[in-house]
């Protein structure tokens, strides 16, 4: 029988490529120009999406095709100008990095090469174990270290958990589940200031959320640790399994650091697993002037972190830094998969794989961004923009202490600060949300909002490395001009 030649019809056409490379170019030079603007301050921090925005990209399914100038100038008109606006020096929001060009230029790579980073043995899971040698290095963690990149602390915290549960189980946990026997449970410690995935981690590793004691804070935010020791030794006289303390680098509340080295020593006492929730706080370690304040984080059993915080690598970059390899493994690894069996010398070598460390098989190649980031800056470099993000903070802090119409809500522990406009308490939640409303709408900053001790707080959370003292002193004027006309509003 006569079979065809070339009678299949690809996605793109030979001669689409010099079309598509001069359309690449232009889209490169667009982003260029963005983050030129963006960085320079230019334009909102954000703005309200108008309606017809919003449904312009409503619209069936696609049956045929359009061009790609017609999808990308959706894009840029419709998508671009309405995103949250964390690249604008004065976003102040949530916890979220300003990215880089560099890190931009990596994710482009990453997503030519296309690699699925779930296991086999290629490049890319190279680049991937040399960050987890860094931050070995980094951490001063044994040479037997492994690690993983993960879409963020909230995976990494429950890869965590589910570490510290196997531990404490045994593997047939795997297997069999979890025996939660009324009085016989599993208990884990945090503070209160800890994140919330800790919580939703317990829950999902089936040992449930009302098995986390969460333990008082004290004044600077930090776990009080002697609440903490006393928690443990009640349950376990009541016989329950204490098996895992968490400390937090960095609350998402106020930026508060527990005290890392006396949670160690109480960890070792009971013999538990420790485990830092360090999604920003972590990162301290670059910086010379902060690392003391996660003195103790190199006794952790396992850290959670994010490059795409502090490190402004572009979103998602997570990382889970583990001390024994052994136990990740334990935890993950499952040999029963015969599509998945290691034939040494072939494209299937390298065990043990990525997919053998977590809960992923298919995984993209988030480790260039963040290999190529610490390349091109250096550590030093990455450590000195944390060190101003913190000195911003105390800039911010001195501002609102010489404004008697203004009120600090919390302590500074890094570059986290809670303030409020002085107004009557019954009316001050009310002032203090309009006021936020209207700054982030004005486009001037957008701060976020918490609560401290109950108490409603404007939240400014100072990650960006491009904000200046004039955004900061912007947002001071804004809040006050506009917190005297909402008080006296509503008095």
């Amino acid at each position: 029988m006569d079979i065809a030649n070339n009678d299949w019809e690809s996605l793109l056409d030979p001669k689409d490529w010099g079309a598509l490379r001069e359309q690449g170019h232009s889209m490169l030079d667009d982003m260029f120009s963005y983050l030129q603007r963006v960085s320079a301050g230019s334009g909102p921090v954000w703005q309200p999406i108008p309606a017809d925005v919003r449904h312009s990209i409503h619209e069936p399914l696609p049956v045929s095709p359009c061009t790609l100038d017609q999808a990308y100038g959706l894009f840029r008109d419709n998508v671009l100008p309405f995103s949250v606006g964390n690249a604008h020096p004065g976003f102040m929001g949530w916890v979220h990095g300003a990215g880089t060009p560099v890190g931009m230029l990596a994710e482009m790579l990453a997503a030519g090469l296309n690699s699925n980073l779930g296991g086999r043995d290629h490049m890319p899971v190279e680049v991937e174990r040399q960050v987890v040698r860094w931050m070995s290095q980094l951490f001063a963690f044994p040479s037997e270290a492994s690690g993983l990149f993960v879409t963020g602390s909230s995976m990494a915290n429950l890869i965590g958990v589910l570490i510290a549960r196997t531990r404490a189980c045994g593997g047939s946990v795997r297997t069999q589940g979890v025996s939660q026997q009324p009085g016989k449970e599993l208990v884990a410690y945090a503070s209160k200031g800890a994140h919330g995935c800790i919580a939703r981690a317990m829950d999902m590793a089936g040992l449930g959320s009302a098995n986390l004691r969460l333990i008082e804070q004290g004044g600077d935010g930090a776990v009080d640790v002697q609440a903490m020791r006393q928690a443990i030794q009640l349950d376990l006289k009541a016989d329950r399994r204490a098996f895992l303390i968490v400390g937090t680098a960095g609350s998402v509340d106020s930026g508060a650091i527990d005290n890392l080295r006396d949670l160690a020593d109480l960890a070792a006492e009971n013999n538990l697993h420790y485990h830092v929730d360090g999604a920003f706080g972590a990162l301290c370690v670059l910086a010379p002037d902060l690392a003391h304040k996660v003195d103790g984080i190199e006794r952790a059993d396992s850290i959670a972190m994010d490059f795409h915080k502090w490190m402004h690598v572009p979103y998602d970059a997570g990382f889970v830094l583990v001390r024994s390899a052994d136990s990740q493994l334990a935890a993950f690894a499952d040999a029963n998969q015969s599509y998945l069996a290691r034939e040494p010398g072939g494209m299937s070598d390298g065990s043990p794989w990525p997919c053998d460390l977590g809960p992923d098989l298919s995984r993209g190649f988030r480790a260039l961004k963040t290999w190529m980031t610490l390349k091109v800056y250096g550590t030093q470099r990455l450590g000195q923009a944390i060190s101003e993000s913190c000195e911003r903070a105390r800039y911010l802090t001195q501002l609102i202490r010489s404004c008697d119409e203004l009120e600090l809500m919390a302590p500074v522990s890094l570059n986290i600060v809670c303030f409020r406009y002085r107004s009557a308490e019954a009316i001050s939640e009310r002032v203090n949300s309009c006021l936020l409303l209207a700054l982030q709408r004005s486009g001037i900053a957008a701060p976020s909002s918490t609560r401290i001790s109950g108490r409603y707080a404007i939240r400014a959370a100072l990650f960006n490395h491009r904000t200046s003292r004039m955004q900061l002193e912007s947002l001071i004027d804004f809040v006050v001009i506009q917190g005297r006309s909402l008080n006296k509003g509503r008095a």
